[in-house]
């Protein structure tokens, strides 16, 4: 509970959340890192990557990806989640699972990412708030629907997810919000929101951008999802030149040397 209450996410610069998927069958890099000792040293490569944080996930949210019990998540999980968590980097656990969430901030995660936006599991805000971590509450849909206005939609369901925190108690300088690129939505959809990414900022919270890898790119591209880095990066930093105050990627060297040259950019000089 110390991790959790001493960390703030800073201002001032966006942040690179690098991406450590524990699953077998992740739409990018499933089983690549399932393992203890892989998935370590795969943290540590991204820290020396300079990742801000890392975030941990050991259910895939790939689209058509078979649900995994509460035990099977944690039984992913709990070999990797403190040796990762004693590297001294800020962790994210990736999950929709109040009860995961609880172990994984136990275990000192100190941000819970959330994909159902505090949604799908009744006690996943009070989970969040008794932890006293920060949390991304992200949008989704069971499925697209291109005749819906996504950018109404999100709205509604990001005003539901804050009223759920605000219940709970958990502070709004603890709240983060993700449009939730590739989930519950079309293509063009993913487009739509990239291109209006400032609106997300009416909601008064930082906002995440997590398009890596992601089938908008491909769709652009026509390219296989292990080369789609420069489609990433393209989405990213427009993301970034309008307000995204953490991007999550699995390439981590590439984007934070983007977010670097950005700030440099806005700060018209090279860092002393």
């Amino acid at each position: 509970m110390a991790k959790a209450a001493s960390y703030a996410l800073p201002a001032g610069r966006a942040h690179v959340m690098g991406i450590l998927n524990v699953t077998p069958d992740s739409f990018s890099d499933g089983g690549r890192h399932d393992e203890e000792q892989a998935a370590l040293a795969h943290a540590k490569t991204m820290i020396a990557e300079k990742a801000d944080i890392l975030d941990i996930g050991a259910e895939s949210t790939r689209p058509g990806s078979d649900p995994v019990s509460a035990e099977d998540e944690w039984a992913r999980l709990a070999p990797v989640l403190e040796p990762v968590c004693d590297l001294g980097v800020p962790v994210s656990i990736d999950t929709y699972k109040a009860e995961i969430a609880r172990r994984a901030c136990a275990a000192g995660a100190v941000i819970v990412n959330d994909v159902w936006g505090l949604q799908r599991d009744p006690l996943m805000a009070d989970t969040v708030a008794e932890a006293g971590v920060h949390v991304v509450m992200m949008h989704n849909r069971e499925k697209a629907d291109s005749a819906i206005d996504i950018m109404s939609d999100i709205d509604r369901f990001f005003e539901t997810s804050l009223q759920l925190a605000h219940a709970a108690g958990i502070p709004e300088e603890k709240q983060i919000l993700d449009p939730g690129f590739g989930f519950g939505k079309t293509i063009d959809q993913n487009f739509l929101i990239l291109n209006r990414f400032k609106d997300l900022k009416k909601h008064g919270r930082p906002v995440l951008a997590g398009a890596s890898r992601k089938r908008m790119i491909g769709a652009v591209l026509n390219v296989e999802t292990d080369d789609r880095l420069y489609g990433s990066m393209a989405v990213h930093m427009t993301a970034l030149l309008n307000g995204a105050a953490i991007v999550r990627a699995h390439d981590v060297g590439p984007h934070a040397d983007c977010v670097r040259m950005l700030n440099a950019i806005r700060l018209e000089q090279a860092p002393s």
